[in-house]
């Protein structure tokens, strides 16, 4: 009779098992598919005649590879990147199995680059959504996803970071940070937890080169679980707004004011009629501390919190008011587009009437009306145009234009660049 091995040992040349991925990756990949979608390029004027066939070249299609993941396999909903299927008029989803699937778009959020398709298709697999707030920097995850079109790959790493934001110049932004491999083609694929549940929709690289360098982020899958129930419900993503015009205060008037050195220095300078923040009590002169217990030290971090606040939810918002600590409860609501006669704060800009952007991942605001007469500014501008920037300071809202204005000097010269179609100019007021 053999030797019984004791407990917690393996018998003699026996091997022990390898620690692998590939039991919780058999259950995941099938869940993970292929994207391309297809955008058809104009014919050219020119071209030379084909042997048999007319006096024109044939239209091509350009052909975006990315990555996608099934989240319900019942309603075969696949979320994606909105840069992957950005202008496609046709999109195909390509399973794991190698089936190509017709796929419709419900619905795309440009401010969170994240997008909803969906296919008809029998036989489909879909991924559990974690609580990606349980995250924690250190935790494993692996990125799954089709790099450089070559076919499916999986990559492993760990969080390196949470709640990244500044990456982009516009739209809402908390992204993971991982150091697991994301590769071009794999945006719109799946970052998973070792349980094989999905944590986040890969997005971006960090790459001065072009080539990974390991650092990585991914749309937490809260974010992408929230767009996704707006964009069945509604069509659209719906903003939540609370009602302030804030501005960042220098570390001279920080120090003025007693602020501790790396607190937060948003100064609360107006507050919207009827706005969850006036409701709740929020005073011009606050300073606010966090929003929902996340510190906050900067009006955009503030702003891409609150951009992320579901509508009909309430937040608690800390402010400091004459060094006493306050913590305020606000109903959030959407967000109603803001319109600004800029001439009722600085007579130079007279004439022009500016609007906030309809879409939410534009930067800058709108001109949308404009009497060439009232001033020279309003005459070198056209309906249309968009205000980047005063005295390099960036705007995304009328809020911010206000907040410049009453902020600037009497008498400041005011640098202001603008974009028209695509093309950037600046204006220099005196």
């Amino acid at each position: 009779m053999a030797p019984s091995a004791s407990a917690g040992q393996w018998p003699q040349g026996a091997q022990s098992p390898q620690p692998s991925l590939a039991p919780m990756l058999e259950k995941v990949t099938p869940a993970v598919v292929n994207i391309s979608s297809e955008q058809p390029i104009a014919r050219p004027h020119g071209g030379f005649p084909s042997p048999g066939g007319p006096f024109a070249p044939p239209e091509r299609a350009a052909r975006s590879l990315g990555s996608g993941v099934i989240v319900d396999a019942a309603n075969g909903y696949v979320l994606t990147n909105h840069h992957v299927i950005r202008n496609g008029q046709s999109i195909t989803v390509t399973l794991q199995d190698g089936r190509d699937l017709n796929a419709s778009v419900i619905g795309s959020d440009p401010a969170t680059d994240l997008a909803l398709l969906r296919v008809n298709a029998s036989g489909l697999q879909a991924l559990p959504l974690a609580d990606s707030s349980e995250l924690r920097v250190g935790d494993y995850v692996v990125a799954v996803g089709n790099p450089f079109g070559l076919g499916q790959a999986a990559t492993s790493g760990i969080v390196s970071a949470i709640d990244r934001s500044g990456l982009q110049k516009s739209g809402y932004q908390s992204f993971i940070q991982t150091d697991a491999s994301i590769n071009p083609g794999s945006s719109g694929g799946a970052l998973v937890d070792l349980r094989g549940e999905l944590v986040g929709i890969n997005t971006m690289i960090y790459t001065p080169s072009g080539g990974n360098v390991g650092i990585g982020f991914a749309v937490p899958s809260d974010v992408a679980a929230s767009v996704m129930q707006d964009l069945l419900e509604h069509g659209k993503v719906r903003r939540g707004n609370l009602g302030l015009d804030t501005f960042d205060l220098s570390a001279r008037q920080a120090r003025s004011m007693n602020l501790p050195n790396g607190s937060s220095r948003i100064a609360v300078t107006g507050v919207q009629p009827q706005s969850p923040a006036q409701k709740a009590g929020v005073q011009t002169g606050d300073i606010v501390l966090a929003l929902n217990g996340k510190a906050v030290r900067t009006a955009n971090e503030l702003r891409n919190l609150e951009g992320l606040l579901p509508l009909g939810s309430t937040a608690t918002l800390a402010v400091q008011r004459d060094g006493k600590q306050h913590t305020l409860s606000l109903e959030v609501t959407a967000a109603e587009r803001q319109r600004l006669h800029a001439g009722e704060l600085d007579k130079r800009l007279n004439g022009i009437g500016l609007s906030d952007p309809g879409d939410t991942s534009q930067s800058g605001v709108t001109i949308t009306s404009l009497y060439p007469e009232r001033s020279a500014a309003a005459a070198r501008l056209r309906q249309g145009d968009v205000l980047l920037s005063i005295n390099h300071a960036p705007v995304s809202r009328v809020g911010d234009v206000r907040t410049l204005l009453k902020n600037a000097q009497l008498g400041q010269q005011l640098l202001l660049s603008f974009s028209r179609k695509n093309r950037q100019f600046y204006l220099l007021l005196n």
